[in-house]
């Protein structure tokens, strides 16, 4: 059957459309479609000319790989082509390939396979002569590709000279150039925090740290090796299989992934698969599947390849964590800290087994650097259980009815003032202690062994306690019932009567604590200590304009700004009211002299105390104007040592650090 003119429109609306996102791929590192929209677009030209051979041309997209190289760089012919592989997407289609592969061999029973991880990088071959590396390319369109050499010297995991003996007189070695994802995530937040570019994902991030012409760029970029194959051997030969090359990459000073295994048959490809799949987000490299290859080296060259693929390999691909959809709608969500994250409400859409309607966009810097709207198609990424996130717009196909969005003034949730702290990202609702989307973080929070020291308020109870209607401030805590209390789930009579104990107990507090509890942005232990022996008491903290707070040590127009906002919440100082009204107390901080020995002197403590605990020492010496340290430098007054001390006595020693047993230090104190 000849193909009709629609049949051939379509093919060349695919090899087109196909054609531009190599570029926007290879040559721009900017992609505007996700991983699998892109699979399904090959896929179907792949079945067009699978159905109308006539049709292949060698100009399409399936009989190259990537797009030319770019101008910026030289070439790289690679002698042998640098192709890319199949694709499987489901057990059915594995086990095809696994068919296709024994009826190339002429042999019915389970042919061996190396399964390892697909990692989702940038592809290179490295090419040494006499165990000097003297040339790296990229793929590049599988025949010629850019010339990196410079920039792969600077990755640490690429030997320059091989290691120990035995290899080839000329060795390729190809593998993929990748970053790991917590240094992908500190790049990010360093290119973010410098006015750079933000890369959409790892993979990206590697393929322009490669193609940076500056090498200095790529050599401040957090980039990794691993080889997973081989180009041209000359003068020598490698293993007779690929298990064994693989232990010889590892003696010529390769960094080998310990995920490599050798498997018998498709089944033992499957089971490989499903152990990978689970422990994907552990991974701690992006993989956007597995891949199986036939062990038998010669049995690869038997079996050889197609025009773009070789016949001994496929990828087994995961379902796919990023897909295109509209956003709908976007949302201000207030999380448990107070902090308000924009979130994209999206049309539903299928990504890694699981129908995503909302995605976030974490900040409004973040939402405006993305510049995405209201109306807009998006590419969403989901990774295992993580909130699925806006990756980036394709701006091509935005509608004349999108709209931007801006940060709410008033917290949907309570109505509180919402404020930005200066130099940070975040917004944030300020009505802490009222805000019933923070509920369980504020109540968390005071109860906790630095705070009001409420012992057995913990995560579990507290849930309980904000589900069942409870608690609704922390104010509610002194009022709670004991029978109610007793009724929940894991508590009865005893237990419950140890948490009305423990929270009677912390009636009795002390200010600084108190002023830690209250979780006000920005003011921790330090803080709350400096403020509370400033001015001594409650009423004139919260009564305190910007001004009157700057004059406190360390408090700045910003955190004065802070502070001042949440004690003029009428919400907050309600709660305060009843905190008091309620029984909860403390006595009048009064300054230290400046007499005192202790005023302005830095301690380190280290050792175990008789007579008080760490906490106690440190909150005399803070009452008392000193500044207790977690480390000893030169700058260290005093070394407080107690029974069973650690290196800190050691270096105060080598630094000739005045040394204090616990006589001593509690004589300094003043008993």
């Amino acid at each position: 059957m000849k193909p009709d003119t629609k049949t051939r429109r379509r093919i060349e609306a695919l090899r087109r459309e196909i054609d531009e996102h190599n570029y926007r791929y290879y040559v721009l590192d900017a992609p505007v479609i996700s991983d699998a929209r892109y699979d399904r677009l090959l896929r179907e030209l792949q079945d067009i000319e699978a159905q109308y051979p006539e049709l292949v041309t060698p100009q399409s997209p399936t009989q190259r790989v990537g797009a030319a190289p770019a101008k910026e760089f030289g070439e790289v012919r690679h002698k042998l082509p640098m192709t890319s592989m199949d694709n499987a997407f489901d057990e059915t289609e594995a086990r095809e390939w696994d068919e296709r592969v024994r009826k190339g061999l002429n042999t019915d029973i389970a042919v061996y396979y190396t399964a390892e991880p697909k990692f989702d990088g940038a592809s290179v071959s490295l090419r040494y002569e006499d165990g000097l590396l003297v040339q790296a390319g990229t793929r590049g369109d599988g025949a010629t590709g850019e010339d990196v050499t410079v920039n792969v010297r600077t990755i640490r995991t690429v030997p320059l000279r091989l290691h120990g003996k035995g290899w080839p007189k000329v060795l390729e070695v190809r593998g993929e150039i990748v970053i790991p994802k917590k240094d992908f995530e500190r790049l990010n937040a360093e290119q973010l925090k410098q006015g750079g570019k933000v890369f959409a994902n790892p993979r990206n991030a590697a393929a322009g740290s490669l193609r940076q012409l500056d090498p200095r760029v790529t050599a401040g970029r957090p980039l990794s090796f691993f080889p997973w194959g081989f180009g041209e051997v000359a003068d020598g030969s490698l293993p007779e299989s690929y298990s064994a090359a693989v232990d010889k990459l590892r003696d010529w000073g390769f960094r080998v992934t310990d995920l490599i295994h050798k498997v018998k048959g498709v089944d033992g490809c499957l089971a490989y698969y499903r152990d990978i799949a689970a422990k994907r987000e552990r991974v701690p490299f992006e993989i956007d599947g597995v891949v199986y290859k036939v062990d038998d080296l010669a049995a690869r060259d038997r079996l050889g390849y197609t025009a773009r693929a070789p016949r001994w390999a496929i990828a087994h691909k995961f379902p796919a964590q990023e897909e295109t959809t509209v956003v709908e709608d976007i949302l201000a969500s207030v999380g448990r800290t107070g902090v308000i994250t924009p979130v994209a409400v999206l049309k539903p859409v299928h990504v890694s087994g699981v129908t995503v309607t909302h995605a976030t966009l974490h900040n409004q810097d973040e939402l405006e650097r993305k510049d995405v709207r209201i109306g807009d198609r998006v590419i969403v990424r989901r990774a295992g259980d993580v909130i699925p996130e806006v990756v980036g717009v394709i701006k091509e196909k935005r509608p004349r009815s999108a709209r931007s969005w801006q940060m709410p003034k008033k917290c949907p949730e309570c109505g509180s003032e919402v404020v930005r702290e200066e130099g940070e990202a975040a917004h944030r609702c300020i009505g802490g202690l009222y805000c019933p989307a923070q509920r369980m973080g504020a109540l968390l929070h005071f109860a906790s062994r630095r705070a009001m020291d409420i012992e057995g308020l913990g995560d579990k109870l507290v849930e309980q306690l904000v589900a069942q209607g409870l608690v609704k401030t922390v104010a509610d805590l002194y009022r709670l019932d004991l029978g109610k209390l007793a009724a929940l789930e894991r508590m009865g009579d005893k237990s419950a009567q140890n948490v009305i104990g423990q929270i009677e107990k912390s009636k009795t507090a002390t200010l600084p604590r108190l002023l830690h509890a209250l979780g006000i942005p920005q003011v921790g232990e330090a803080t709350a200590l400096a403020l509370a022996r400033h001015f001594g008491d409650l009423d004139p903290i919260m009564d305190a304009d910007t001004e009157t707070l700057q004059a406190v040590p360390n408090i700045g127009p910003t955190m004065a700004e802070e502070i001042h906002s949440f004690f003029r919440q009428k919400h907050n100082r309600e709660v305060i009211a009843k905190l008091v009204a309620r029984g909860v107390h403390w006595p009048k901080l009064v300054r230290a002299p400046k007499a005192s020995g202790v005023n302005g002197k830095t301690f380190v403590l280290t050792g175990t105390l008789a007579s008080l605990t760490r906490d106690q020492a440190k909150e005399r010496l803070q009452a008392l104007g000193a500044t207790v340290a977690g480390s000893v430098s030169k700058k260290t007054d005093y070394v407080v040592v107690g029974d069973d001390p650690g290196s800190k006595a050691a270096k105060a020693r080598e630094l000739g650090v005045t040394i204090l047993n616990e006589k001593q230090f509690l004589k300094l104190l003043g008993g």
